[in-house]
């Protein structure tokens, strides 16, 4: 009887290595049901932060930040947030012209943040623009630059790629300022942030002839690889790797699916390699989770539909890249922690 073994691996180590700080605008041309303007502050993928031009407010989302953060940060938040709604309408309008567009639903989305590593010392920062779910813009904080794959974006490129002084004050932001609002963050969460949960695993499979899902889910932190072996070699054919999603109580969940036939099942052994912090756990082919027997699709729901509003959140025309157009410039650092920079 062929077998599907389950195996969860990882380093012993407590939660360590790589930080996180990263915020997601997007902006959207007309009334699709949706905010026109949202706003989202990660921190290690964990949202903590969260804005839309239908409340006009800035709000906590986790109680570390409630708790070290006052009404005059948020009131800040909240004032920098509905000058960015503006911008981004402004930079929509531009950027429709640029494309020659009169008509249809556009947006406009913004990534940036700052990473920082906390045993080699190492950060990096990043910010990117995109429209209609392609890339736009993006500041190369190595060569100190703006560039764009877009003819439509060389203006903006050749404009601010000539204010030096707002570049260095990119860098600043993302080097310093942004770190340094990472850390207190990691300070506040500390009791949550470091904790580690180790994920619950399942196969999952509608019927004998249906795909398999391995189904990762409730770990933290958000680091997880999912591998399919094949007779003990990895194996990459028809696997499809699912976006990492959050869980409504702050965990989060991954899946990978493979498909093979069912002749292929009974001629080979394949198993699925989880990859988290410190256990191992072996499943056998018949723990498989069918529609037969337990709702397996229950799981996937509960935190796919938590996750559904922070993913249309960070990307309504699909998960892209982010930014603004021009005369909509980056970064200036701000005193709380978020970037304070777009203006038109």
């Amino acid at each position: 009887m062929r077998s599907v073994v389950l195996l969860l691996l990882g380093a012993h180590l407590a939660y360590a290595g790589t930080h996180s700080l990263k915020y997601f605008y997007t902006g959207v041309s007309r009334d699709i049901d949706f905010p026109e303007y949202t706003a989202v502050g990660l921190v290690d993928e964990g949202q903590f932060y969260y804005f839309d031009s239908n409340i006009k407010q800035a709000v906590p989302k986790t109680e570390w930040i409630r708790q070290n953060e006052g009404a005059d940060y948020w009131d800040r938040e909240t004032q920098n947030m509905v000058g960015y709604h503006q911008n981004f309408k402004n930079s929509i309008q531009i950027l429709k012209e640029r494309f020659n567009q009169s008509a249809g639903v556009h947006t406009f989305q913004e990534m940036y943040g700052c990473e920082w590593d906390d045993q080699t010392r190492a950060t990096n920062g990043f910010i990117q623009d995109g429209y209609d779910g392609e890339d736009f813009l993006s500041l190369d904080l190595k060569e100190m630059r703006w560039i764009s794959p877009v003819q439509q974006g060389f203006i903006t490129v050749q404009k601010w790629n000539k204010d030096r002084a707002y570049i260095e004050s990119d860098k600043n932001y993302f080097s310093s300022v942004c770190i340094e609002w990472l850390k207190k963050y990691l300070e506040y969460g500390k009791s949550s942030l470091q904790k580690t949960v180790s994920p619950q695993v399942s196969l999952l499979q509608k019927d004998p002839s249906s795909p398999v899902t391995c189904h990762a889910t409730g770990f933290y932190p958000s680091g997880v690889t999912i591998t399919w072996m094949k007779n003990g070699q990895e194996h990459h054919e028809d696997v499809d790797l699912g976006e990492l999603l959050p869980n409504e109580d702050g965990t989060f969940q991954k899946t990978s699916t493979i498909r093979v036939t069912p002749d292929e099942w009974k001629k080979n052994e394949f198993s699925c390699v989880v990859e988290h912090q410190g256990k191992t756990v072996t499943e056998t082919e018949d723990k498989i989770r069918t529609n037969n027997g337990e709702s397996f699709s229950i799981g996937i729901i509960v935190g796919a539909l938590a996750a559904v509003v922070l993913l249309i959140i960070i990307a309504v025309a699909g998960y892209v890249v982010y930014k603004k157009k021009q005369g909509f410039k980056p970064v200036s650092g701000s005193d709380d922690g978020s970037n304070s920079s777009a203006r038109t």
